[in-house]
C-alpha cells in the first residue's frame, strides 16, 4: 500500500491525546455509611465494571476512528502494476531562460530542477520534454540524461504558448498530462484556462531566495577626449536592496577602470574614462543574482574618415566645409549640374542643401543608396513646392511636408534622447541662444530631432537600420535663418554626418535581427564569419556592390567579443550581449496558472498520476469506516450505562 500525501500520517502522533485524557480521566468515589448498605454495595459494584468497559469502548473506537481519518487524508492506494497509460502522454515544459539562474535553497533554479527531474523519473517512463530552445519527443530521462546536464540557458523568454502549439503540432488529439516547470517571471499565456480544463496540468513554481538583482543595461559614449573616450554606464536595479557594488573595465585581461557604485535607485548612471583608442572590452559588476547580465561587451573602432558630399551652390557650401574638417571627413562639394550619378555609391553621407529641384533620377539613386546604409540630409529650398518634396522624401519613409509659411518661428526643444544628441550634452540645457528661422514648410513625422516652440518639427528623422534621412523643415541660409551662427549647427550636422559604425561603439543586441554594412567587396563564392575564440558563425549577407550588408537574425548563440573574418583577414571588431529581457526577477506572474494544480516537486506529481491512474484506491474505504465507527461511539453513548 502507498499513499498519495504519505506527510500527513505524521499526524498519527495525534493518538496519544484521546490515551492520555482516557488515564487521566479517573474519578474519585466517596464513602457515604447507610444503615443498611448490602444492596447499594452490590449495585455500586456492577456500575464501576459497566462504566470501565465503556471507557475502554469508546478509547478504541475513538483510536480507531482517528487513524482512519487521517489515513483516508493520506489517501492511501495499492499501486497498479503499470502506471502508464498507452493512451495518455506525459509532457514536461522547462523553462530555461536566463531568470532561472537565480538560487534557490537547493541552488540555481533550472539546475535543480533538472537535478529532480534525473532523480525522480523512472528509467522506464516515457515522456516528450520541451524548452525553450529544445525539444524531445517520445523519450525517457536515461536516453536524454546528458542532454540535460548540458543544458544551457537560454536568451529567448519563457513562451508557454508557443511550446503548447508544438505540442499540439506533434501530439495532435491525444490525452495529455502536463507538467510546467517555470518561475513565471513575466509569465503570458492565453492558451492556460483552455488547458486546465481538457488536460491534467500540473504546475511547479522554484523560487529564488534572493528578488534583488542589478543588470548593466547600456553603455555609450557620452564624450570623446583628446586621449580617452568617456563611457557612460547605465545600471537599472530590481528589488528594494540598497548595496555597493564593484564595477570594473577590462580588455584582454587588463584592468582598465574601477570603481564601487551605490545601488540605491532603480536607475544609477556612472563616468568612466577609458584609453582613445581601437579596443575591445567586458564591462563587470559583482552581483550575486543573475550573472548573464552582469557584463556587457564593447567595440570601439578608431575613428575613419567619412566620405561626404555636398550638393548644392559652392558658396552656400562653404560653412558646410568649416563643419565637415579634414581631419575626420572626406568632404567634396558639387552642383547639381555637374554631379556624376556613379560617385553616389562611393559615399557614405549626402547633404542637398537647397537645390532648386529634386530630380526624379536623383530620388531613384538615393533610395539605393539609403537602402544600402547611407545617410541623407536634406535642406529644403523656398522655391521648392510641397509635391516636389513630398515625392522625393517619399523615398525615406512617413516624413510630409505642409506650404510654406512666413511667420517667423524659434527653435526652442532638443530631443536629448535622439541618438544625434546622446554624446553632446551633459545635461539638458533650457536656456540655450534659441536659433530661428524667417519662412519654413510644414513638417510632419514620427522622430523630432528639434522643434519649435509651437511643437511643430524642424529637423525630422527617418531610419531603416542601416540608413538615415534626416529633412529639415526650412532653409538655412544667412538670409532665412541664423541657425548657421547658433552653437547647435555644429553637433546637429557633425553627428548627422559621421557614420557611427565607424566612430562609435558596436555593441549588438543578440535577438533583435539587426544588421552591419560592412565596405569589403565579396564575390559570389566568398563569404564572411563572425568567431571569437570559443564560437563561431556565419551570418546571412548581402552583396551591395562595394559592400556588403550582415544581418545576424537571432545569432550569435554566446554574448562576447568578436571579430568579423574573411580569408584569416580581421575586417572588424564587433560585439554581442543579451537582451535585458530576464533581468527583472521581481515580475512574478504565477497567476496566470492559478487554473493548473500546483505542487512542490515531480515526486508529488508521479504519485498523484500514480493513483489516478490505478484502480485500487482504498481511501474512500477508509473515510467509510471513518463514519461508522462514529456511529458506533454514538451508540456506545447511548446503550451502555
Amino acid at each position: 500500500m502507498q499513499f498519495k500525501h504519505p506527510e500527513i500520517l505524521y499526524f498519527l502522533f495525534l493518538l496519544v491525546i484521546p490515551i492520555l485524557v482516557h488515564l487521566f480521566q479517573l474519578r474519585r468515589f466517596k464513602t457515604v455509611y447507610f444503615t443498611n448498605v448490602k444492596l447499594l454495595k452490590e449495585l455500586q459494584t456492577q456500575t464501576r465494571k459497566s462504566s470501565k468497559i465503556k471507557k475502554w469502548l469508546l478509547l478504541v473506537t475513538r483510536l480507531l476512528l482517528l487513524t482512519c481519518l487521517i489515513i483516508a487524508f493520506a489517501q492511501p492506494y495499492f499501486k497498479h502494476q503499470n502506471t502508464t497509460k498507452k493512451g495518455n502522454e506525459l509532457i514536461i515544459v522547462l523553462d530555461n531562460s536566463f531568470s532561472m539562474q537565480a538560487k534557490g535553497p537547493k541552488g540555481e533554479l533550472l539546475k535543480r530542477s533538472i537535478q529532480e527531474l534525473l532523480e525522480e523519473l523512472p528509467e522506464n517512463q516515457s515522456f516528450s520534454l520541451l524548452t525553450n530552445t529544445e525539444l524531445y519527443w517520445d523519450t525517457d530521462i536515461k536516453s536524454i540524461q546528458k542532454e540535460l546536464q548540458n543544458l544551457d540557458y537560454s536568451a529567448l523568454p519563457f513562451q508557454l504558448d508557443y511550446l503548447l502549439n508544438q505540442v499540439e503540432i506533434k501530439k495532435k488529439q491525444v490525452p495529455k498530462d502536463y507538467i510546467i516547470i517555470t518561475d513565471a517571471i513575466q509569465a503570458e499565456s492565453k492558451k492556460a484556462i483552455e488547458l486546465a480544463q481538457n488536460n491534467s496540468v500540473y504546475f511547479i513554481q522554484p523560487k529564488a531566495e534572493n528578488l534583488s538583482n542589478v543588470s548593466i543595461q547600456n553603455v555609450a559614449i557620452s564624450q570623446v577626449m583628446d586621449q580617452f573616450y568617456e563611457l557612460k554606464i547605465n545600471l537599472q536595479s530590481f528589488g528594494s536592496k540598497k548595496r555597493e557594488i564593484p564595477l570594473s573595465v577590462s580588455s584582454l585581461e587588463k584592468n582598465l577602470a574601477t570603481t564601487l557604485v551605490q545601488i540605491d535607485k532603480p536607475n544609477t548612471e556612472i563616468k568612466l574614462t577609458i584609453p582613445k583608442k581601437d579596443i575591445q572590452a567586458t564591462i563587470h559588476i559583482e552581483d550575486q543574482s543573475l550573472a548573464y547580465d552582469n557584463d556587457f561587451y564593447l567595440s570601439i573602432s578608431k575613428p575613419e574618415k567619412v566620405a561626404l558630399l555636398a550638393i548644392g551652390s559652392l558658396s552656400q557650401n562653404n560653412f558646410l566645409d568649416r563643419i565637415f574638417t579634414a581631419e575626420e571627413f572626406h568632404f567634396k562639394s558639387t552642383e547639381l549640374k555637374t554631379l556624376d550619378y556613379n560617385q553616389i555609391e562611393n559615399q557614405e553621407a549626402i547633404v542637398l542643401n537647397e537645390l532648386d529641384d529634386l530630380p526624379l533620377a536623383l530620388g531613384t539613386t538615393l533610395k539605393a543608396f539609403y537602402e544600402k546604409g547611407g545617410t541623407i540630409i536634406l535642406i529644403p529650398n523656398k522655391n521648392n513646392t510641397p509635391s516636389t518634396l513630398n515625392n522625393f522624401v517619399a523615398n525615406f519613409g512617413s516624413l510630409k511636408y505642409g506650404m510654406l509659411s512666413s511667420t517667423e518661428k524659434q527653435i526652442t526643444t532638443i530631443n536629448f534622447s535622439h541618438p544625434l544628441y546622446q554624446a553632446v550634452f551633459k545635461n539638458k540645457v533650457t536656456n540655450f541662444q534659441y536659433p530661428k528661422v524667417k519662412s519654413s514648410f510644414g513638417l510632419s513625422g514620427n522622430t523630432a530631432v528639434l522643434q519649435y516652440e509651437d511643437q511643430s518639427i524642424f529637423i525630422g528623422s527617418n531610419t531603416n537600420q542601416l540608413g538615415n534621412f534626416y529633412a529639415f523643415a526650412a532653409p538655412i541660409n544667412k538670409q532665412n535663418s541664423n541657425f548657421q551662427n547658433a552653437p547647435l549647427i555644429v553637433p546637429t550636422l557633425y553627428n548627422m554626418g559621421q557614420n557611427q559604425s565607424k566612430t562609435g561603439i558596436n555593441a549588438y543586441t543578440i535577438g533583435e535581427n539587426q544588421s552591419l554594412l560592412l565596405e569589403t567587396v565579396l564575390t559570389k563564392d566568398e563569404a564572411v564569419a563572425i568567431q571569437n575564440n570559443d564560437y563561431s558563425f556565419i551570418p546571412l549577407q548581402q552583396i551591395l556592390n562595394t559592400k556588403c550588408k550582415l544581418t545576424f537574425g537571432d545569432y550569435p548563440e554566446k554574448a562576447g567579443n568578436y571579430e568579423v573574418i574573411k580569408d584569416d583577414e580581421s575586417l572588424k571588431k564587433i560585439s554581442f550581449n543579451f537582451a535585458r529581457t530576464e533581468s527583472d526577477i521581481t515580475a512574478i506572474n504565477s497567476g496566470i496558472f492559478d487554473t493548473f494544480t500546483k505542487v512542490n516537486n515531480i515526486a508529488t506529481v508521479l504519485n498523484d498520476l500514480a493513483s489516478e491512474r490505478s484502480s485500487s484506491e482504498i481511501w474512500k474505504w477508509f473515510l467509510f469506516g471513518t463514519l461508522l465507527l462514529l456511529c458506533i461511539e454514538l451508540l456506545i453513548q447511548k446503550l451502555i450505562k
